[in-house]
């Protein structure tokens, strides 16, 4: 689906203010005039045409929308876009490369079968990178990985294979800093 089609449009009315807001998504300047009540989930996936980042419960529980926000994971279906003004946001359109070579974490959720239906897997991906990039230290210990997810839910793979991904991408990670 083109973005041209993907973007829907949100009524603006008197009763509706906007507000214009510029921030850097994935690496390009992006500046758009939004409803003060629009969702940054429904910023990116109809203003902009990143769907990649899902929706889920709408509540903030499942973490399908998660996203990266100066560096930080959060969710953007609790997240207003005018929240956004003046970042740097990171969706899952962005972690791999330009030329289409996939991440080490991606390729670990691949090689590790650690998707089924696919829904979860952006939310996951973005909450690990996060947690990755962050600088604190990575605990590849079956409990501290697990904590790591706690932020995120899947129905269909019993996360052994998410825990298994995680624990791979790390390794892979570490190997390429020189820290194995």
């Amino acid at each position: 689906m083109s973005r041209a089609k993907a973007r829907r449009q949100f009524p603006v009315t008197s009763d509706d203010p906007t507000i214009r807001v510029a921030l850097t998504v994935n690496g390009e300047a992006v500046e758009r005039e939004v409803s003060l009540r629009m969702l940054l989930s429904d910023f990116l996936r109809h203003e902009l045409g990143l769907t990649g980042t899902h929706v889920g419960c709408e509540h903030g529980v499942c973490g399908a929308c998660t996203v990266m926000i100066d560096g930080k994971s959060a969710r953007s279906c609790l997240t207003l876009a005018v929240q956004a003004n003046g970042t740097e946001l990171r969706t899952i359109e962005s972690v791999a490369a330009e030329d289409g070579t996939l991440h080490p974490l991606q390729e670990a959720f691949r090689d590790c079968h650690a998707l089924q239906c696919g829904y979860c897997t952006p939310g996951f991906i973005m909450n690990i990178l996060s947690h990755f990039e962050s600088g604190q230290p990575v605990d590849l210990s079956e409990e501290g990985i697990r904590d790591v997810l706690s932020g995120n839910l899947c129905r269909c793979t019993g996360y052994q294979t998410i825990v298994a991904a995680y624990r791979q991408a790390a390794e892979r990670l570490a190997v390429r800093r020189g820290e194995a």
